[in-house]
């Protein structure tokens, strides 16, 4: 491997993306690398937007939300023309070497990089938690105590006014975030695509909640959810009966991806980042680094891609019987 290591944040940005560049670059230059950023995610690999980085232009990110090297999807990287390209603008710099942090989609770029002769590295960023090869993805942390803020929030004008709340949080096709929420927020039911709930069977839980003299009932929906939060609006539109509760729904959205980073969140990626540098110094190349077991490994980019991290339902079941 030569003496020069790029740098790339893919996908969805996640809170602590800035504090894990920063990590593997300074890593980098530490052991005698040059190291490089591209801009805009695969879209800046195919238009050749990569440049320099130094220590001092890593400095002061920690702490920032997002990515400053910026994301985008590209469709042209999904093809065969377009992969091409973007080795070849690898190549015209003499980059043989590169760090992908993203989630599903993003290490599924880094895995045909790798295919194709790069040494690639993959860093486990997603607040979806959806990924396998990491116990817990960089963003996770923050954007659960942003959903978790909102949702105590909510829950002060639930109780005021004695109505029942819809939370909508995100996760794409994942309910993690969604189940983690609901049972650090004591919600009443939680709605999830990994073992649906049916409006009848929801409308069932609001409705002894109620009879039980509670003041209000939280319902924690994942987006990827069959019936997300406007499918059971419109249904409890026409099926206000069936509650006791008047009902209320919030959809928090992308606001959860762009707050400050945890201290959890800057430590993990610190740890993955520095472990992703060291891997490729040391030679091995074609993995994801993740957290595993509290402490940060590696797994074969071939074992990870077209595949999801199975969610705990006997947590779900925990949440059930602590509602009641």
């Amino acid at each position: 491997m030569n003496k020069k290591v790029a740098v790339l944040t893919s996908g969805g940005d996640a809170p602590g993306m800035n504090a894990a560049v920063r990590a593997i670059v300074r890593t980098g230059l530490y052991h005698g690398y040059e190291m490089y950023g591209v801009y805009s995610g695969f879209e800046g690999l195919v238009t050749g937007d990569i440049e320099p980085l130094s220590a001092r232009e890593v400095g002061g990110v920690m702490q920032s939300a997002g990515t400053f090297l910026g994301s985008a999807r590209s469709v042209e990287f999904t093809t065969e023309a377009g992969q091409k390209k973007a080795l070849s603008n690898l190549e015209t710099k003499g980059i043989s070497s590169i760090v992908v942090t993203g989630g599903n989609g993003s290490q599924t770029g880094s895995y045909e990089l790798s295919k194709a002769g790069l040494a690639v590295v993959g860093v486990a960023s997603t607040i979806d938690n959806d990924l396998c090869g990491s116990d817990i993805t960089i963003g996770v942390d923050t954007a659960l105590n942003i959903a978790l803020e909102s949702i105590d929030r909510l829950r002060v004008t639930a109780t005021s006014h004695r109505r029942g709340l819809l939370v909508e949080v995100m996760g794409r096709h994942c309910g993690y975030l969604a189940l983690m929420a609901g049972l650090a927020g004591g919600a009443e039911a939680i709605v999830i695509p990994e073992q649906e709930l049916s409006p009848e069977d929801l409308a069932d839980r609001i409705q002894k909640a109620h009879e039980r003299g509670k003041k209000h009932a939280l319902t924690v929906v994942a987006e990827g959810a069959r019936n997300n939060a406007r499918k059971l609006v419109e249904y409890f539109a026409q099926h206000k009966h069936l509650l006791g509760f008047e009902l209320r729904a919030t959809i928090l959205g992308h606001v959860q991806r762009g707050g400050t980073p945890t201290a959890f969140d800057r430590l993990l990626a610190t740890r993955l980042g520095v472990t992703a540098m060291e891997t490729l110094v040391r030679g091995e190349h074609g993995v994801l680094v993740g957290l595993m077991d509290n402490r940060p490994g590696t797994t074969p980019l071939s074992e990870v891609v077209g595949k999801n991290k199975p969610l705990d339902l006997g947590l779900l079941e925990m949440a059930g019987m602590l509602s009641k």
